[in-house]
């Protein structure tokens, strides 16, 4: 039996719960979400499907936990076949999510490997294509995050490796995305709360959640021609693995999301209806938008 679904009414600022000291933990990066207290809700028990991306061959990347669990959880339950894209160091996670969506009688594909590599990005394309029979909807929500108090102590290595992660691979993969895509297609990108409001200790993360808006408003001009859709979910503070892995200082985390107006920190399953959405049909005179999940904070 699962949990309340995500069509019943509740009250936003307690549908689920707010920030404890118990929050404070650590892992080394990536992180896994089953070693998380509490662990965040992805869905797996609640969200409910209406068969809107029926027939759909989907790539999420960051598949294994957080909000490309969430996403990936949902675009099955929503009927589509999905490749799921992730880190070796996240296996643990990743096969929870194949017997998820297995259950759901879709078409599962797990690939680990690192979106900093070109050749993988390709590879991961190519096997959608080749295995799921196409590719129509590409969410890219994989990211790294690590904080740094001071910029004379981000490395070049780290600032590389950021946007490697987070704006590389994107181009990566849509530029192999694309050429395979039919008229109808979606390509669903992730910013963050951090393109308009920084913080102090995040600036290479930031600065590459600003490009990716940038990035997607200008492929979304380039692509439409061809019937293909642009857009852009940019979460607040959500509780993921990113968070305990260095994404934040462990301190910070027993108060995480308290400064939103809805005054609590928001979970993965709530994401997960914004992806489906640009997905979707319904979404179909919507393209270089950014669609802000953020718990209420206002945006440019």
């Amino acid at each position: 039996m699962r949990d309340q679904d995500q069509y019943s009414m509740q009250d936003p600022t307690t549908q689920f719960p707010k920030a404890t000291a118990e929050w404070k933990q650590k892992q080394p990066e990536p992180g896994l979400q089953k070693k998380m207290s509490p662990v965040p809700d992805a869905g797996e028990t609640s969200y409910s499907g209406t068969g809107r991306l029926k027939g759909r061959k989907a790539v999420v990347t960051g598949a294994d936990s957080g909000i490309g669990r969430a996403t990936a959880i949902a675009f099955a339950r929503e009927g589509a076949d999905v490749l799921l894209s992730y880190l070796p160091e996240e296996e643990a996670d990743a096969q929870e999510v194949v017997k998820l969506l297995e259950e759901e009688g879709r078409k599962v594909i797990a690939i680990p490997g690192d979106l900093k590599d070109e050749q993988f990005c390709e590879q991961l394309i190519a096997a959608a294509v080749e295995k799921l029979g196409g590719i129509d909807i590409l969410a890219n929500v994989a990211g790294k995050q690590q904080f740094v108090e001071e910029i004379a102590d981000l490395t070049t290595e780290q600032f590389d490796a950021t946007f490697k992660t987070n704006v590389y691979s994107l181009f990566w993969l849509c530029k192999a995305a694309v050429q395979h895509m039919k008229p109808g297609s979606s390509i669903i990108n992730t910013s963050s709360i951090q393109a308009y409001k920084p913080s102090p200790i995040l600036l290479d993360y930031a600065t590459t959640k600003s490009a990716i808006n940038t990035f997607s408003k200008a492929l979304a001009q380039q692509v439409a021609s061809k019937g293909i859709r642009v857009n852009v979910v940019a979460p607040g503070p959500v509780w993921t693995p990113l968070q305990v892995a260095g994404g934040q200082p462990t301190e910070k985390l027993a108060h995480f999301g308290e400064n939103t107006p809805l005054g609590r920190p928001g979970l993965p399953v709530e994401m997960a209806p914004a992806y489906v959405f640009l997905a979707s049909q319904e979404s179909s005179y919507i393209s270089g938008e950014t669609l802000n999940a953020n718990g209420g904070t206002p945006t440019p």
